[in-house]
């Protein structure tokens, strides 16, 4: 067995007296991926701030974790300076947020050598090498990052970290709002590094897929505890834990059942384009959604969905064919009573809310559309009834509320004004599993009881299927793929979609079933 390269013993953390983490025990080793999984709230990211030495202000650990016979926490935060970047290295979830919009991408990966006193040139240098080692050889280095897509500016990040070759790199969701090739590039960059390099990676994650795929060793976290360890595919076969098992069982939702529905039309595009300059974003795209009918719509980042979900919500023109809602003009043409009849979900609820405001105010908002009826508080206590809340929830406000319970108020939002069609964009994608298999039995309720039409827009495609009669795959703008679940999955008709359906990380069915 290797060495450890960190061992973390005990480990407790309370911040202002409240208890966080409690006896958590860890060896991370040098040269191997070390997953920690654990829904919303476990434990994982104070775990891995703890390793890093960036606990807020007010914590108080017990137990130890050691590096090189030291303990990382008593460290003061000189001796920090110099472990972080040298030694321990972390990248976040959103890029963006990491990046620095004003700066070249080439000055920011330099910046983190040139701080230890390495000349320009030489930082330049380096900064050229470890980009072209995580991808991004035909990238200038004058490039800034809203110049790059979400992949990209994850790789930009990633080669700033490993600029000073650490000897462990904690990457805490890293791939989590990424496309699924973008996903599966991300995660085999992340294995390599750690094979060529012999570095440790801990990885922290809630998606089980990914760590059948890129670990060897999980850690399961529930509540501020490690309730289970073991090598990865052991662990998934002979896990004892039920909390394990429940993570397990919910990161397989079972494929959707075909269901009879209706064949009206609720929603038509007919050769629908939309340009921007001389970029054809959406190109004579054309599709129908049936009432009572579940569509899919999946495809890469900047494949034209986003662009095409504005269109279809009436919040850009199209340059080119025509939008229809119920048999009627939709689109930019759409009136108010027809917009009211069209509801969209979005992936971040409360990004999506006003936090001042209560939930009255926010399920009641899309009145604006149709004039505030008399009872619409009562309407607004049923929508919550329907979407498992009740009305006393009307006068919290959202912080009140865990990630799964704001996806629901969200969801009766949209259901105030008895919509035909559900845009759903990502709606479930920032949720943990175990939540996010709630809220994908609660939508196939809601639709079976109310007949409602959703579009579903996702690039998690283990969801697409759960929830979906037929999918519609995009790429470049052109839709190169329309097929029942079943159909695309088994035989599909295009390579891309071949490659995304490949790409989706998955636990082998021989791990849970032997």
């Amino acid at each position: 067995m290797t060495e450890p390269l960190i061992r973390v013993a005990g480990l407790g953390l309370s911040i202002h007296d409240m208890p966080i983490l409690q006896d958590v025990s860890l060896d991370i080793a040098p040269g191997r991926v070390t997953a920690l999984v654990g829904e919303s709230g476990s434990g994982k990211s104070m775990t891995a701030l703890a390793l890093i030495g960036l606990l807020p202000e007010g914590s108080q650990t017990t137990g130890t974790a050691t590096l090189d016979r030291r303990d990382l926490l008593t460290l003061p935060e000189r001796a920090w300076l110099d472990l972080r970047g040298n030694d321990i290295g972390m990248i976040f979830q959103e890029p963006m947020t990491a990046l620095n919009p004003v700066q070249t991408i080439g000055a920011q990966v330099s910046e983190t050598l040139r701080l230890r006193g390495t000349g320009r040139a030489e930082a330049e240098r380096i900064a050229r090498d470890r980009l072209d080692r995580v991808g991004l050889a035909h990238v200038p280095l004058d490039r800034y990052p809203h110049q790059l897509s979400g992949g990209q500016r994850q790789r930009v990040c990633i080669a700033m970290v490993i600029a000073r070759r650490p000897r462990l790199l904690i990457a805490d969701e890293p791939t989590t709002a990424l496309d699924v090739t973008t996903q599966a590039g991300i995660l085999a960059l992340l294995r390599d590094l750690v094979e060529e390099q012999g570095m440790a990676l801990l990885l922290i994650t809630h998606d089980l897929g990914v760590v059948a795929r890129t670990a060897d060793h999980v850690a399961v976290m529930q509540t501020g505890r490690i309730v289970e360890q073991g090598a990865t595919e052991a662990l998934f076969r002979t896990h004892a834990h039920p909390y394990t098992r429940d993570l397990l069982a919910a990161s397989r939702p079972a494929p959707r059942q075909p269901r009879a529905h209706a064949t009206a039309p609720v929603l038509e595009t007919r050769a629908v384009t939309r340009r921007y300059g001389a970029t054809t974003a959406v190109d004579a795209v054309s599709f129908t959604l049936h009432r009572g009918e579940s569509l899919g719509l999946v495809g890469e980042s900047g494949c034209g969905k986003s662009t095409l979900t504005r269109a279809l919500l009436g919040l850009e023109p199209v340059q080119g064919g025509e939008i229809a809602l119920m048999g009627a003009p939709g689109g930019t043409a759409m009136t108010n009573a027809q917009r009211a009849r069209l509801s969209v979900v979005f992936q971040d609820p409360y990004g999506s809310f006003d936090p001042r405001w209560t939930v009255a105010r926010i399920v009641t908002e899309p009145f604006h559309l149709t004039g505030r009826p008399q009872d619409a508080r009562a309407r607004a206590a049923k929508a919550l009834e329907q979407v498992g809340l009740s009305a006393s929830d009307l006068a919290k406000y959202p912080h009140e509320f865990s990630g799964g319970q704001r996806q629901r108020i969200a969801i009766a939002r949209a259901l105030i004004t008895e919509p035909e069609v559900l845009v759903l964009d990502e709606a479930v994608s920032a949720l943990d599993v175990r939540v996010r298999a709630q809220v994908l039995r609660l939508l196939d309720d809601l639709q079976a009881r109310l007949g409602l039409a959703y579009l579903f827009i996702s690039h998690d495609l283990t969801v697409v299927r759960a929830i979906c009669d037929r999918v519609l795959v995009m790429q470049n703008g052109r839709f190169v793929e329309d097929g029942s679940i079943a159909q695309v999955w088994s035989a599909p008709q295009s390579d891309y979609t071949a490659e995304l359906i490949a790409a989706a990380p998955t636990i082998p069915d021989s791990w849970l079933t032997s």
